[in-house]
């Protein structure tokens, strides 16, 4: 299999199938981001993808989920997104379904009818890294598009009824700016349709530039308890129907549950775990991190 860089993907696509299309990050400019530094942005070779489809199909595994490697595979093109499902119909010809990650300027080349059109060739559940919707804190973070474009192009999403997934990174906005943040986002999210939001606190590593900005003074870290502030006041100002995954490593206080059935018992879950761990205790888990 080809692969430019360690296997990047969310915790419930752990059973997936791993194909390669694109390799690093074509924007590659986010101040917070520890991911696909290994490799420059690039399109994977056509034979390249056939043989790794071939070495699918010939262990014999029956996958039925494929999931899109590369920061960004839903960049490519309407035409090429056609071409690489014949692809993996013509090696894997049972019912696939197909993901991967995306950034929200990733639709800007796509209509509605296209994406209609990929959903019922078997694209499903692509994921978003908004990580904000706050403008200020999207610019200073170098994401390279503003909650007007979040709203605009995920809305082509829910026109096209294709599922997709975002991320929310909380804990961006740094210290005192939480709650105005997680606001913020939650009333971007609460125009759209998103079947799954990922919330993780920010990490901050050593080779980041926004740990620059850390030692030069630009930016000072939320503390934990401010973080699990910021992720309460996100949870009780959503108000769509969506599954909250706040499981993976980043969360120092894991909550999961769907909204709006089950908010009251996470946000009690919240608020019941800041009486029982001080900042200390949280910032030490933090601090022992040392991957995502």
């Amino acid at each position: 299999m080809h692969f430019s860089c360690g296997i990047v993907r969310p915790p419930y696509e752990a059973g997936s199938c791993f194909l390669q299309v694109t390799s690093g990050c074509s924007h590659n400019k986010c101040k917070f981001c520890t991911f696909y530094k290994e490799a420059p942005f690039s399109i994977s070779p056509e034979n390249e993808i056939i043989e790794d489809l071939q070495e699918i199909r010939a262990s014999g595994w029956k996958v039925k989920r494929i999931f899109l490697q590369g920061a960004d595979p839903f960049l490519l093109s309407y035409d090429r997104l056609k071409h690489i499902m014949e692809l993996i119909r013509k090696y894997l010809p049972w019912s696939v379904s197909v993901g991967g990650y995306g950034r929200v300027d990733s639709l800007k080349n796509k209509s509605v009818e296209q994406l209609i059109l990929l959903k019922n060739m078997g694209y499903d559940m692509i994921v978003f890294g908004i990580e904000s919707g706050d403008n200020k804190v999207l610019d200073k973070m170098n994401k390279g598009y503003y909650a007007e474009d979040i709203i605009e192009q995920l809305s082509k999403m829910d026109a096209a009824g294709m599922r997709y997934s975002v991320i929310f990174l909380y804990g961006l906005g740094g210290h005192g700016y939480g709650l105005d943040h997680a606001i913020q986002t939650a009333e971007v999210l609460n125009k759209l349709s998103p079947v799954r939001v990922l919330a993780s606190g920010l990490s901050i590593f050593p080779d980041t530039p926004l740990m620059e900005d850390v030692r030069e003074g630009k930016f000072t870290e939320a503390t934990e308890t401010e973080k699990i502030k910021e992720l309460y006041t996100f949870i009780k100002t959503l108000n769509i129907h969506t599954l909250l995954d706040a499981t993976n490593v980043s969360n120092m206080m894991p909550v999961y549950g769907n909204l709006p059935e089950e908010k009251d018992k996470l946000l009690s879950a919240l608020s019941e775990g800041m009486k029982n761990y001080n900042e200390k205790d949280l910032r030490y888990r933090r601090e022992s991190m040392r991957s995502l």
